[in-house]
């Protein structure tokens, strides 16, 4: 227990080091990841509008324009992370080695 070779990181080829992170992720992982960047963005979007209209009492757009704002930048991040992704792992994956 206390020699860490009974980790299941530790075998080769089977672990969390460099060999596994060059593998490249599925496109249906990259959709999913990129999904999830999109609604992380348009929920923000939407907190700041709400810290906005504590704050500042009042926006120039109503609850509607705000939801078509939110689901834009959504979309708009999600693309952005979708295209993005394997450039920011392949430079991860460079510097580690």
């Amino acid at each position: 227990m206390g020699d860490g070779g009974d980790e299941v990181g530790d075998e080769p080829g089977g672990g969390t080091g460099p060999d596994r992170m060059a593998a490249r992720p599925s496109k249906r992982a990259r959709a999913k990841s990129a999904a999830l960047w999109g609604v992380v963005g348009g929920l923000a979007f939407l907190v700041l509008a709400q810290g906005v209209l504590i704050a500042a009492g009042a926006l120039p757009v109503g609850y509607g324009g705000l939801v078509a704002l939110a689901a834009a930048i959504a979309v708009a991040s999600g693309g952005i992370a979708y295209a993005t992704e394997h450039r920011l792992r392949a430079k991860r994956v460079k510097r580690r080695t």
